[in-house]
């Protein structure tokens, strides 16, 4: 995302800065007048997300997608996803691209929310809308949601960029004790809550130590309050050579969908009603965990912590 995201910024400098600023001022109006449409359910492309660079990028590692249960078209979800990891590769490569989504469960659509910092790149907006990414704006949560016909799926990301630190091979942590929004959107609009764990999330690339309390960690934490996403210090594997590089592992993920949580239409969850479904939430996430871990070379004393 930072690459692509880098090479849309630079191209629309070149634009100002040479002979086409014209084409930059009509963009620049583009951007005005198209503002608020990663809010309003985005602008995908069934032919983006069909490309055949995608099916080579699940097939590297490779991705999965499993299903331990049927979602009815005929009411909307908000999907959790667990582990954030380094670049969220399961959610993308099974929510943006091929058909795996639909051909596991018909009638749904996905949308992946992501911080609304990438909308304000210009072009790359473009790209990543097209591949299915909206706002993970409350705005943008609620419009997928709303839809009176059922069938939209919100997938969020719970740990969010903070996450993305403590995204070492292995580790099981997850930020979510005090992450508690996406279930009072769910009482508000009466989404069935769905628990994802990403199998092989973590394991696809290294990060330099940085536990908690340290310098590093202190510092990656200040950035991330400041510029609303984490700065990771991850490597992998080069292109001829494992040792080091920038390109991902090839290692597995399995990224599990689990049975859903129903959940009544509450346009004003007390405290209280917020606390009880998080607690479900969770008990059901660490089942989900629990009952497919040995399938995926988890070993029997590893348990998930929540922080």
């Amino acid at each position: 995302l930072f690459l692509v995201a880098e090479l849309c910024c630079g191209f629309f400098v070149i634009l100002i800065l040479g002979n086409f600023w014209f084409l930059a001022v009509l963009y620049l109006l583009w951007l005005y007048l198209d503002w608020e449409t990663p809010c309003r359910g985005g602008r995908r492309s069934q032919w983006v997300r069909s490309w055949t660079v995608w099916k080579y990028f699940r097939e590297y590692f490779p991705i999965h997608l499993v299903k331990t249960s049927e979602l009815s078209p005929n009411h909307n979800y908000l999907l959790g996803f667990h582990p954030h990891g380094v670049l969220v590769a399961g959610a993308f490569g099974n929510f943006c691209t091929g058909p795996s989504f639909q051909d596991l469960f018909p009638g749904l659509t996905p949308y992946l929310h992501i911080m609304p910092i990438w909308f304000g790149c210009p072009f790359f907006r473009e790209y990543i809308m097209s591949a299915g990414m909206v706002s993970a704006s409350k705005e943008s949560v609620s419009y997928v949601l709303n839809n009176e016909g059922g069938g939209h799926a919100s997938i969020i990301v719970i740990g969010g960029a903070e996450e993305s630190l403590n995204a070492h091979p292995g580790s099981l942590t997850l930020n979510i004790l005090k992450k508690k929004g996406f279930i009072k959107m769910a009482l508000k609009h009466g989404a069935h809550l769905v628990p994802v764990f990403s199998f092989g999330e973590n394991e696809i690339f290294k990060q330099v130590a940085n536990p908690r309390g340290s310098w590093l960690r202190n510092v990656q934490e200040r950035l991330q309050k400041i510029m609303g996403f984490a700065l990771p210090l991850f490597h992998a594997r080069g292109v001829f050579q494992y040792s080091f590089g920038l390109i991902p592992y090839r290692q597995p993920i399995h990224t599990v969908v689990g049975s859903p949580i129903p959940v009544k239409r509450n346009l004003n969850p007390t405290t209280e009603e917020i606390e009880q479904l998080h607690a479900l939430y969770l008990q059901k996430l660490r089942k989900l965990f629990e009952e497919h871990k040995r399938n995926y070379g988890i070993p029997e004393h590893k348990s998930l912590i929540f922080e």
